[in-house]
């Protein structure tokens, strides 16, 4: 008899001994596993028949409806069969839970309402809804969700409840095609813990308005107005991205601000990532050289999307490195077919800005590493090129991308003409990037 024939007549105590683990790493196991198989470990034996309804994260992701819509169970109602099934059979508290809805013609508005009502009274700290269906509305239950502390939200409309405080120790808020519908215009959310914001080509983002003193990262993209000023008013911010700005909307009043009194109501900003169009907005009110104070914080800027030949986003970028005497890292990435009427632009005056004796009157000191993407090798770009090596003493790298329009003359121009520019530090290393290799 062989030792794996033998091995079938051994005890079963001997044999589960999977079952004799400890009750903490049995539910690490199941925790990493994909839910639905993390349910079919109950026909191991008995003693796993309900080892996962204990489970205290329940992801039911994009994955898991892919599973059942694959092994059958995508009729009609089978889809809110399974998750009412797995719910009605689990006991205990819910730490994290997470549901994606496929695109389906069913309207389950009722059912995610009544998940919410379970959900509400299991202590979820964390909770993730996304959406491929059509937009629903959220829940109002979800309001009472008084444990959370990450919340993620896709493709649903929000109307808060007239009594709706918001979420006090919600840290942690992630939101990607929200519409704040007009019936949360006036009513204030509170989110005293929240530290992590990001928006997500939301709509009508002037309608949610947000008291969160203790913010500190602020994600804002393609979302259309630019009502979310009110947000950088955050003394602890160090983070801000704000990207792919589209035109804001004149018919709704914006409290403007420009670049110093934005940045210098920053006092802990380390991080500013910002979008060329905004960036244009924030410069164009006559930005001053000097700063009532120094935006001493500022470690990394990037700037997206933005045209050295436009005079406002050019004088912006020139004061904000003037006021930001701690700057480490410079990213500026351009891309012309984003600009509008680019050859309508008067690139004169940039030209003319960029070759004045006190275009740049302050040493940068500290700056270590510059990087450019998708440079044309357009004058003004050298320029700035130029100004920047004749006042970068200690920087170490400068890495240039070229376009992927620009042809192999206009290329190896570019590099002959920076090579021979002047440069404050000895050990700076310029890298040549070509897209296509």
């Amino acid at each position: 008899m062989t030792d794996n024939h033998k091995r079938r007549f051994l005890p079963c105590g001997e044999e589960d001994r999977m079952s004799n683990l400890p009750e903490s790493v049995i539910s690490l196991i199941l925790e990493w596993l994909p839910f639905r198989d993390a349910v079919r470990t109950s026909t191991l034996s008995k003693d796993w028949r309900y080892k996962w309804t204990t489970m205290t994260s329940l992801v039911l992701d994009e994955q898991f409806s892919k599973k059942v819509k694959r092994y059958g169970d995508f009729s009609h109602n089978g889809f809110i069969r399974s998750v009412n099934h797995f719910m009605i059979l689990h006991s205990g508290p819910i730490s994290k839970f997470s549901l994606h809805i496929p695109e389906m013609q069913l309207d389950i508005f009722q059912e995610i309402n009544q998940w919410m009502v379970f959900l509400s009274r299991s202590g979820v700290r964390e909770l993730v809804l996304t959406n491929s269906s059509r937009r629903y509305k959220l829940p109002s239950h979800l309001s009472s969700f008084s444990e959370l502390r990450k919340l993620k939200l896709e493709n649903f409309t929000f109307t808060p409840p007239l009594k709706f405080e918001g979420f006090p120790n919600l840290e942690d808020l992630f939101l990607k095609d929200i519409d704040f519908m007009p019936g949360s215009c006036g009513i204030q959310t509170n989110l005293p813990e929240l530290r992590k914001l990001s928006l997500y080509s939301c709509t009508n983002v002037y309608n949610f308005k947000i008291n969160a003193q203790k913010l500190e990262s602020l994600v804002v993209e393609t979302c259309p107005d630019a009502m979310f000023l009110r947000l950088l008013d955050s003394p602890c911010l160090t983070t801000v991205a704000i990207r792919n700005l589209k035109s804001t909307r004149d018919s709704v009043p914006v409290q403007r601000k420009n670049l110093a009194e934005l940045l210098c109501n920053l006092p802990k900003i380390q991080c500013l990532i910002i979008d060329g169009l905004f960036f244009k907005l924030l410069s164009a009110d006559n930005v001053p050289k000097w700063f009532p104070r120094p935006v001493d914080s500022l470690k990394h800027l990037s700037l997206h999307n933005f045209q050295h030949s436009d005079l406002d986003q050019l004088q912006g970028a020139l004061s904000l490195l003037r006021n930001s005497p701690n700057l480490e890292t410079l990213f500026m990435n351009y891309t012309k077919h984003r600009v509008r009427n680019y050859d309508a632009i008067d690139v004169g005056p940039a030209w003319d800005h960029l070759e004045s004796p006190d275009c740049l009157d302050r040493t940068l000191k500290h700056l270590l590493n510059v990087e450019f993407e998708t440079i044309e090798g357009s004058r003004s770009e050298l320029l700035f090129i130029k100004l920047l090596l004749a006042h970068s003493p200690s920087l170490e790298k400068m890495t240039i991308q070229q376009s992927l329009t620009s042809d192999y003359s206009k290329k190896f121009k570019m590099m002959k003409n920076v090579m021979q520019y002047p440069r404050a530090s000895i050990k700076v290393e310029v890298v040549y990037l070509d897209p296509e290799s």
